[in-house]
């Protein structure tokens, strides 16, 4: 469990501060809250300026008083729950996982049962002095509905060299994805700044002050209305490949937020797949590389497309052994 005292911050806005947005500026002053956190916090009313209620788009000025009351956050307690998980590597070090889609990654508010952490809590008992409290292990992560592999340390010498791989971009990490579309280039890079979108703060969007993003792209395979891209990520943003193929046009099939409504594959969500990732091993210093098979949703979509009628009628078997994690 952990435990917070409610505290009070006191601030007068400098000169030089003036004309920026309340909610970035006490980001800026607080970096232990994230903007999000903030902006829930001026949303009910726990940030005054001037002694009044004001709003997240509010533009200080030179002299403003500004009070922020930080509520304790809620009580936590990370259950170690028996969660199958596809184990495609494991070591005194670290583990590769193949995470099903579906499956969050690490706890958050109103949703701390059922992630791949309280899997890895039962399966690693020694997991919670690494990394944090409530991402144990956890070096970098996945979307719910991005299947796919992720490397989690099992020591501290592993987590420091695998966070410090993921910072130099000497982690990598490649991903299979289909998106409605014919991509003309056989190959290309998205570079272009992310950050929240002003209109859905739930989303990320091309934003002129975001941070820096970019994605490379091949086309593997084309279809008719579809490509299948093999991408590879320079940066780890949030959504990062899911809104850089929307804004180049191509969205990913199957994606409820960055893709049309119309779902005419039937995907469970996004065919968004991490099929490889690469990085040197912390201990022995090799550089080693794991492989993980197409989820079978993504497979009968491929075969749909392709046309194969017997790859069609022959998932079942395939079906049991991925329901229980088994790797195949």
């Amino acid at each position: 469990m952990i435990f917070l005292e409610p505290e009070t911050y006191f601030f007068e806005v400098p000169p030089e501060a003036a004309g920026s947005r309340l909610d970035l500026y006490l980001s800026r002053q607080v970096p232990f809250l994230s903007r999000t956190q903030i902006q829930k916090l001026i949303e009910k009313g726990k940030v005054l300026v001037n002694s009044k209620k004001s709003r997240s788009s509010y533009r200080i000025r030179c002299n403003d008083l500004i009070e922020m009351e930080v509520p304790p956050p809620e009580e936590i307690t990370l259950k170690p729950q028996h969660i199958p998980l596809d184990i495609v590597y494991e070591d005194g070090d670290l583990l590769v996982i193949n995470k099903p889609q579906g499956l969050v990654v690490h706890p958050a508010p109103g949703h701390y049962e059922g992630t791949l952490v309280n899997a890895l809590l039962c399966h690693c008992p020694d997991l919670p002095g690494i990394g944090g409290y409530l991402r144990p292990g956890i070096v970098h992560r996945l979307d719910k509905d991005t299947s796919g592999l992720l490397v989690v340390s099992k020591t501290d010498l592993a987590h420091k060299s695998l966070t410090e791989q993921l910072k130099n971009r000497t982690l990598k990490r490649k991903y299979l994805a289909l998106v409605h579309g014919e991509v003309k280039e056989d190959k290309g890079v998205i570079d272009a700044p992310l950050g929240r979108d002003p209109r859905n703060r739930k989303k990320f969007a091309v934003v002129p002050n975001g941070k820096h993003a970019r994605t490379h792209y091949r086309v593997l395979e084309k279809f008719p209305g579809f490509t299948l891209l093999e991408v590879e990520l320079e940066t780890g943003r949030t959504h990062q490949i899911r809104v850089h193929l929307a804004y180049a046009g191509y969205p990913v099939a199957g994606d409820p937020l960055y893709g049309p409504r119309r779902n005419p594959l039937g995907l469970p969500g996004q065919a968004l797949h991490a099929y490889q990732i690469s990085f040197r091993h912390p201990r022995t210093g090799e550089l080693v590389t794991f492989e993980a098979p197409l989820p079978c949703a993504f497979k009968r979509v491929l075969a749909y497309l392709r046309g194969d009628l017997d790859s069609l009628g022959l998932s079942s078997e395939k079906d049991g052994k991925e329901k229980t994690g088994a790797k195949t």
